[in-house]
């Protein structure tokens, strides 16, 4: 701890200002666009994630197996890549130029698609199969090329929009301030209405109409809504704060130079004060710095502090002439300027690995929802989906869910929210990981339910022997609704909880690569639920190896996955008991003129 002398002295050179933002910028005003960009968006991307196999499968001329792979592959490639958005937007672009030029790749690969589905001559001739001599012509190279040139546009371009906006929009709030800070959790809920908003949309109004009037429409009218996101995004700009390009250098080559010199110099000590671990003699005056505590975790890559502080010893402040020499000490070339590689480097790198944990926790959750999506449209094609003389399309059903976060979300923001604000007395009404553990609980009783469901299912199949029927049961498809509900409410838990989580804990230079790995979680959902089925078929002797519904055991797998989810949920307990929550310093260094001396850390 510093003594009152020494702050004195200090405080005589330097002084610690609060950061001022302008009012005109920033807040609720400018995040309405980056609402609009997201529900704009993802109406066009939900819309082809849920119907593209039909696309694949009955134009493209894929097999049933390929088409799914295609659309498997799609999805899990789309959100696997917002880790490269998130990079490029914490590295070289601001997070607004990094939407802007991501949603442009996004509607060009839109743009592709519509063409080849208006023209015939760039797709494979339509499969003839109800005639004598059933005839199949698959897809040429050039038109296979042309259809993945198109798919693969839209996954890079929506990979870096889910990373960069969700940060972009968060950064309208100033987390420091307890009013914003409680208008930062919020957003969260809202950036998660609009993206199921437009879902809805998507789901319903561009999957109708590809049903019934095109694929070129329908692909054109997903293209429009990219068009119109661009321009909301665009309108926005000037209302933007923290929309300038803030360098602070490649968050991966920060942590593989920490692992790599951890390795060289582990048997090195600590300095033994705390306040020698942060370098602020180059700091530009004026500018808000964000220092980390030190934390015990992984004490191994704390050699670092000690290399740092030892050069500053042999240096002195602002020896940049001598640089070559202290590279040469950490016997590590760095990409970027030395001095700021010090103990909030190691922490930044602690962190990522603290967190690691939490996101690998959640994705056997999301893999048990894409088991939930998946057979609970197959479980509606079995029911009755008359709605008052309207029948609904199978790929429409998933609104179901949406419906219920529809309404479930403003009830939370705008009812629980507050009285959980005032129990707790936290900003932001519970801590992230208590509501990813809340998301995590429902899970389990979603699975749980889908069960009991699916067992009342097959009794009525049963009751009036249409077991091997291709005939709707008498069995209403809003019995799914009980399923779906929970379903939907673990969704908005977890997926909000993840995304604040990732973005409040990330490092100051890592908050799009932060909210990028929270998406992730949904990747390996894409990548492991067609695995998970196959082994559990396999183990079990033919759970789900008919192609009856009615004669498979799907509620047992259910009920399996709730046990898992059980287990999945106590392996998240201990990590979130484990994980520490970062805590940070923010200081505003002005230097007095004509004042000469050594910039120290002052502890608030």
């Amino acid at each position: 701890m510093v003594n009152q002398s020494r702050i004195q002295s200090i405080g005589a050179i330097f002084q610690i200002d609060p950061n001022k933002k302008q009012a005109s910028r920033g807040g609720r005003r400018a995040v309405l666009f980056v609402y609009a960009t997201e529900g704009l968006e993802n109406m066009a991307f939900i819309a082809n994630a849920l119907s593209l196999v039909t696309y694949f499968y009955g134009y493209m001329n894929l097999s049933m197996t390929k088409s799914a792979t295609t659309l498997t592959n799609f999805m899990g490639t789309a959100f696997l890549l917002t880790l490269v958005g998130g990079y490029i937007s914490d590295t070289y672009w601001s997070r607004f130029k990094t939407c802007l030029i991501f949603i442009l790749i996004e509607l060009m690969g839109y743009v592709i698609l519509t063409v080849q589905a208006h023209y015939p001559q760039l797709r494979p001739t339509p499969c003839k199969l109800d005639v004598a001599e059933p005839h199949c012509e698959a897809a040429d190279r050039g038109q296979l090329a042309l259809l993945y040139t198109g798919l693969y546009l839209i996954a890079f371009g929506t990979s870096g929009v889910k990373s960069a906006l969700p940060a972009l929009g968060a950064d309208q709030f100033d987390k420091n301030d307890p009013k914003q800070a409680g208008q930062l959790s919020s957003f969260f809920n809202w950036f998660l209405f609009s993206l199921t908003i437009g879902a809805i949309f998507g789901v319903t109004f561009v999957v109708w109409t590809g049903a019934n009037h095109g694929w070129d429409l329908a692909f054109g009218v997903s293209a429009a809504a990219v068009l119109f996101a661009l321009l909301s995004l665009c309108m926005g700009k000037s209302h933007y704060r923290n929309n300038k390009f803030n360098p602070k250098g490649s968050p991966l080559s920060s942590i593989l130079q920490v692992l790599v010199a951890s390795i060289r110099n582990r048997k090195l000590p600590i300095p033994e004060k705390a306040e020698d671990l942060h370098e602020i003699h180059d700091k530009e005056a004026g500018e808000e710095h964000e220092y980390l505590q030190r934390t015990e975790q992984f004490g191994y890559t704390n050699f670092f502090n000690h290399i740092h502080h030892y050069s500053s010893q042999i240096l002195g402040p602002g020896s940049r002439q001598l640089l070559p020499y202290y590279r040469r000490f950490v016997n590590i070339y760095k990409p970027r300027s030395l001095e700021t590689l010090h103990s909030d480097t190691v922490e930044e790198v602690k962190l990522l690995i603290r967190m690691l944990p939490i996101i690998l926790s959640t994705v056997f959750m999301n893999t048990c929802i894409a088991q939930l999506q998946t057979f609970s449209i197959q479980q509606s094609m079995t029911l009755d989906r008359h709605l008052i003389g309207f029948k609904i399309p199978g790929p429409s059903i998933p609104v179901i869910p949406l419906l219920f976060m529809f309404f479930l979300i403003p009830f939370y923001d705008r009812v629980l929210v507050p009285l959980l604000r005032k129990i707790t007395g936290i900003p932001t009404d519970i801590r992230h990981l208590q509501r990813i553990a809340i998301g995590l609980v429902l899970s389990c009783i979603s699975m749980a339910i889908a069960g009991v469901v699916e067992t009342r299912r097959k009794s009525v199949a049963a009751k009036h022997n249409m077991v091997d029927s291709g005939e709707p049961l008498p069995m209403s498809v809003f019995w799914l609704g009980f399923q779906y509900a929970i379903f939907g409410a673990a969704d908005m838990f977890t997926l909000v909880g993840l995304l604040e989580f990732f973005y409040a804990e990330s490092a100051a230079g890592m908050k799009s690569l932060g909210t990028a790995i929270s998406w992730c979680s949904i990747a390996f959902e894409y990548f492991l639920s067609s695995v998970v089925v196959e082994t559990v078929n396999k183990v079990s002797g033919g759970w789900l190896g008919s192609n009856n519904l009615n004669r498979d055991k799907l509620n047992y797998f259910y009920w399996l996955l709730s046990g898992l989810s059980v287990i999945n949920l106590g392996a998240y307990l201990l990590c979130a008991w484990w994980y520490k929550y970062k805590k940070v310093e923010v200081v505003v260094l002005k230097k007095q003129d004509g004042s000469n001396g050594n910039a120290e850390m002052i502890k608030a």
